[in-house]
């Protein structure tokens, strides 16, 4: 029996180092094909290139560098990079976390979720940074857990169209929690900037200002030290709001 075929990409780029590390781990569990951007993508979203062409050039045996996002990654490696079809999508090791609301923006949590999309089981992994604990110790300890929860998940699977959020603090732990998607705030700027010729550009984005603190959020799981596991679904739905039933001038079919 053929171990199980896990795809791994990231946002990073083919040549970050979170990637080498975790895609060295996972190949302890199962064969590692590599599919990332030729070039960071962060924060890309779900975005897929429909207006132009992908190109690929293959790193090393087994390992492609491709012209796109993460999103683009996945969806060209399952139609046409993968000798079969994968048992596992792993995204990342991300330097930096993806909590709260950068889930809708994270390349990340993108590339996991476009496995999910292919009804594959997924997860996205992400490491906090540090100042007193060398990285490298970091994203080894990540590595390990991630891999050991990939093992669990392919072996037990998930729940169909859904993916797994690992972020891991800035402390060597191995103490995890399972967790709720919670929020994060950022300071919005749109810094607006002239070029040598004089002409106007803009910059967006400004640094992270908080997290949400409420017991159970993955925001409040990585303050305490604590690695943080979020289940997330491809079904957004919310509830209905409270005056849906009274609103008119259409009466809503049950």
């Amino acid at each position: 029996m053929s171990a199980p075929l896990i795809l791994v990409t990231n946002d990073d780029g083919i040549g970050a180092t979170g990637l080498r590390v975790m895609a060295g781990q996972l190949e302890a569990i199962g064969e590692v094909i590599v599919a990332a951007p030729d070039r960071e993508q962060s924060a890309v979203g779900h975005g897929i290139s429909l207006a132009r062409p992908l190109r690929v050039t293959d790193a090393r045996d087994g390992w492609h560098a491709v012209s796109g996002t993460p999103a683009d990654c996945v969806m060209l490696a399952l139609l046409q990079l993968c000798p079969r079809r994968p048992s596992l999508v792993v995204s990342g090791m991300n330097v930096g976390v993806n909590l709260g609301a950068d889930v809708f923006y994270s390349g990340t949590v993108a590339g996991a979720l476009e496995g999910a999309i292919h009804e594959i089981p997924a997860i996205a992994v992400s490491q906090d940074l540090a100042v007193d604990v060398p990285i490298g110790e970091l994203l080894a300890r990540t590595a390990r857990f991630a891999s050991a929860l990939a093992a669990q998940v392919l072996d037990k699977g998930l729940p169909p169209r859904s993916a797994l959020n690992i972020n891991a603090p800035s402390v060597l732990t191995e103490e995890f929690r399972w967790t709720r998607h919670g929020r994060r705030a950022y300071r919005e700027q749109a810094d607006r900037r002239l070029d040598l010729r004089g002409v106007p550009y803009y910059w967006i984005g400004g640094p992270p200002l908080a997290c949400d603190h409420e017991p159970g959020t993955d925001g409040h799981t990585l303050a305490e030290g604590l690695i943080s596991v979020t289940l997330l679904g491809l079904d957004l739905t919310a509830p209905p709001p409270s005056w849906y039933d009274q609103w008119r001038p259409g009466r809503s079919a049950r």
